[in-house]
């Protein structure tokens, strides 16, 4: 029975890794410029294979099995795909194709400063990360589960390495790789404890286990281990630094679709509790962490003087917004109000879409805006517009579409939100939890709209502040191509909000049966009212736009200088910088953060300053809390290993022989 057992385990594993070294080999095979099209085809056939599944699921069909076969480690494994999970594979899938395909023309300029066994390497590691992810959220639990969670992470970690030439990049590389560690080491905790209280390490499990044990132990481990991916506060700080490390296409797969594996995973355990004790509890948990995660992120975007770091730690800020509404949906479903915990389960997985199509389509820009100029400094950009005008307006879709603004997706997503804090509040329950919920929200929407407008002044308008600025030129096509993928996900969610809805509410009925009369509140008639305004918006834009063609027809239009407020000679250094747009934020920033300035600041003694070049760099201060001691135990490692390099053959010789004998001793006492 043994040997059966470990061979249908062998056998899957065997498969997946032998399915791996295929896409390996065929990828280092293909030639320098077609490796893309090699990782591309791979991807979009894993993604194409599980979507056309996951689209029956969610259009009503039952729950689909992938796999199932007993095991020797953590019991019976099996993988398929509910509501749940398909919609997360679409997620997945859409975003994954998307990045390969804007990789085409992003690495076109490094094909030749990289060996092809480099060029490789990447591609392979993006197409297993892409497929290991839809591995992650199609699996059931247990040993599959963590075999493609930590596929997933060694692949990222690749990717995250493709500059490592560069010491920031090789440093927030292995930040990454303990922090992932770590969580994994807690997801191991807590599926071994599963298995051993319950004999299964499925997600099923969770159900009779937090039934019949106290629940918080657990449910915080899980919370933990999940949450390092998600970027959950005080566990955000890789984030930040290895986003702006990565590639552009491997920022946008990370922000916008792999932290999302994480909030997949706090939802599936926040499913199985059932008790309105162990459901407020946790409400509460997730709705405060949730508000610490978004209030800390957003204030530290606002500050932030680097395009790509700003939108690191906006995604910080998203997933705050994210649990926000799992927190109000486990509050309404502990208080019994079904429309509550509708309102926030479809808030918070609707916006876990939409902040997958729009922090794609912003990293994606941000990719051209490196590309072109070269630098992705705030106060070196400005004037972007007139040489980038297609990034520049998919940028401004973006943009707009973070900051929750109708007609865009954002603003369908966070009015859900509000819609099940404010029945929340109205229904009784749990009201000051509820209240803090709107202030929270409302103080996050705020600062959003304060750091994207100064991200998009700075970097898109006024004047260039650089050769290299004003020589830039628009993307290639490839990656305007791959830009319209997340955008057109904009735009559905924005225009036609009841389909979009109708589609996240059957996600989240694993998390609470709605009735008629709740799924009718969703579909009608405030969303369809969203839905007609977003419309009657673009009808009066356009009315608007003829009437100007119509008047103006026949005329001459002049065209001069902008009015330079009564300034003869403006000039580049008049123009808002990162640093001065945020300054209203200086007297909460310099708390949370280490101010790093380069260059000479303008001293009080000077009356007409001559010219000076400061950069403000502002560091996450919860950073130094973790890494100050792994790099103090790393370089303790480094210390005691060095004293084994004695430089005499003996001495390894007889470290050989030592090791030879005690893998004869572990052998002999059957301990390995």
């Amino acid at each position: 029975m043994n040997n059966k057992l470990f061979t249908s385990q062998q056998m899957f594993f065997l498969h997946t890794l032998f399915a791996l070294a295929g896409i390996a080999a065929a990828i280092c095979a293909a030639p320098l410029r077609t490796k893309v099209w090699t990782a591309l085809a791979f991807t979009a056939a894993g993604a194409v294979a599980l979507s056309a599944c996951a689209v029956g699921v969610l259009a009503g069909g039952e729950p689909r099995p992938l796999w199932a076969f007993d095991s020797l480690v953590l019991g019976r494994d099996s993988g398929s795909l509910d509501p749940l999970s398909a919609f997360f594979v679409l997620l997945i899938a859409v975003g994954a194709v998307a990045a390969v395909l804007y990789s085409r023309g992003y690495l076109s300029h490094a094909l030749d400063r990289k060996s092809p066994a480099h060029v490789s390497l990447h591609y392979t590691a993006l197409t297993v990360m892409s497929l290991s992810m839809l591995g992650v959220v199609a699996s059931d639990g247990g040993y599959s589960f963590l075999f493609f969670w930590e596929l997933m992470t060694v692949a990222s970690f690749i990717l995250i390495l493709f500059d490592a030439e560069r010491r920031e990049v090789r440093r927030a590389a292995l930040s990454y790789l303990i922090m992932m560690h770590i969580g994994f080491v807690l997801l191991v905790v807590g599926f071994v404890r599963l298995h051993a209280a319950t004999g299964s390490a499925s997600f099923a499990a969770l159900v009779p286990y937090f039934a019949e044990h106290r629940f918080l132990p657990l449910f915080l481990v899980f919370l933990a281990g999940f949450g390092m991916k998600a970027g959950l506060f005080p566990m955000h700080v890789w984030l930040p630094e290895a986003h702006p490390a990565a590639p552009s296409h491997v920022s946008a797969l990370m922000s916008g679709v792999m932290i999302k594996t994480g909030v997949y995973g706090i939802l599936r355990v926040v499913a199985a509790l059932d008790t309105s004790a162990a459901l407020h509890t946790a409400g509460v948990i997730v709705l405060v962490a949730g508000i610490a995660t978004g209030l800390w992120g957003v204030i530290l975007a606002a500050s932030q003087n680097d395009v790509k770091r700003l939108l690191a730690y906006s995604s910080i800020e998203n997933v705050g917004v994210i649990l926000i509404g799992a927190g109000v949906a486990l509050l309404g479903k502990a208080s019994g109000h079904p429309s509550v915990a509708l309102c926030g389960m479809a808030g918070a997985l609707l916006h876990t879409l939409n902040h997958s199509f729009f922090k794609s389509l912003l990293f994606f820009g941000a990719g051209n805006v490196l590309t072109q100029t070269h630098t992705t400094s705030l106060d070196a950009l400005g004037g972007l517009a007139k040489h980038m005008p297609l990034t520049a307006l998919l940028f401004l879709v973006g943009a707009a579409a973070i900051c929750a603004l109708p007609p865009l997706n954002g603003f369908v997503s966070e009015l859900l939100i509000y819609l099940g804090l404010f029945k929340g509040i109205a229904a009784g329950g749990s009201v000051l939890a509820s209240v803090a919920g709107v202030v929270a929200l409302a103080l996050i929407g705020g600062i959003v709209v304060l750091a994207f407008t100064k991200l998009y002044g700075t970097v898109f308008l006024g004047s260039p502040r650089t050769h290299e600025v004003a020589e830039a030129a628009e993307a290639d096509s490839f990656r305007i191509a791959a830009m319209a993928l997340p955008l057109a996900g904009i735009l559905f969610v924005g225009f036609f909000p009841a389909t979009a809805v109708g589609i996240v509410g059957r996600a989240a009925g694993f998390f609470l049966a709605a009735p008629p009369a709740v799924s009718d509140f969703l579909l009608s008639p405030v969303l369809s009212a969203v839905g007609r305004t977003a419309w009657l918006l673009v009808g009066v834009i356009g009315l608007l736009a003829w009437l100007r063609a119509r008047t103006l027809r026949g005329r001459t239009v002049a065209q001069g200088p902008t009015w330079g407020c009564g300034f003869t000679s403006p000039n580049v250094r008049m123009q808002y910088t990162g640093e001065s747009f945020s300054e209203g934020l200086q007297s909460i920033v310099p708390s949370l953060t280490q101010q790093k300035g380069e260059g000479d600041a303008v001293a009080k003694s000077e009356i007409f300053p001559s010219a000076h070049r400061y950069d403000i760099r502002r560091k996450d201060r919860i950073d130094r809390l973790f890494a100050a001691w792994w790099v103090e135990a790393l370089r303790l490692l480094n210390q005691r290993a060095m004293r084994l390099r004695t430089g005499k053959i003996n001495s390894y010789i007889l470290f050989a022989l030592a090791f030879l004998v005690l893998v004869f001793l572990l052998s002999v006492l059957h301990l390995l």
